[in-house]
This record gives C-alpha cells, structure tokens and sequence, in this order.
C-alpha cells in the first residue's frame, strides 16, 4: 500500500490555517527564517493542537511527513 501524498495547501487546511496559495506565503514570508535550532513543531506562533499534530507526524513518519518536512525547509529558506 502507498502512503498518500499531501499537498502544502492541504495541509494548511489540515492546520485551520488560510490554504490559498497567497495565505501561504505570506505565511512563510512573516514567520521565516526559524530560529536555528528551532524544531518546527516548537516554532512559537503554532497553538498547543498545530504543534502536537506536527511533532506527531514527523515522529511516527506518518502520511503528513514528506509535506511537514516540506514546510519546514520553506520556513528555513
């Protein structure tokens, strides 16, 4: 079985976050770069259920992974 590909938008909306493609960069746009050494799940503007829901994804490597990672690097870049 083939793990499901998600998209940066979707997982915005995963997030109850703005998902339109504009939202999203102004999204990474205000909130980048991390701080080094910053894990993403513990970046500050997250709420207690986006920081677990991320930290979780990443941990068990589960579906959400590949775009987690994603939005990690962008929020580096």
């Amino acid at each position: 079985m083939q793990a499901q590909t998600h998209s940066l938008s979707a997982l915005f909306k995963q997030l109850g976050l703005d998902h339109e493609q504009a939202s999203i960069d102004r999204f990474i746009k205000q909130h980048s770069p991390l701080a080094e050494g910053c894990r993403l799940a513990d970046a500050p503007f997250w709420s207690p259920a986006q920081a677990a829901f991320l930290c979780e994804e990443i941990l068990e490597d589960a579906d959400w992974a590949e775009v987690v990672d994603q939005l990690n690097l962008l929020l580096r870049s």
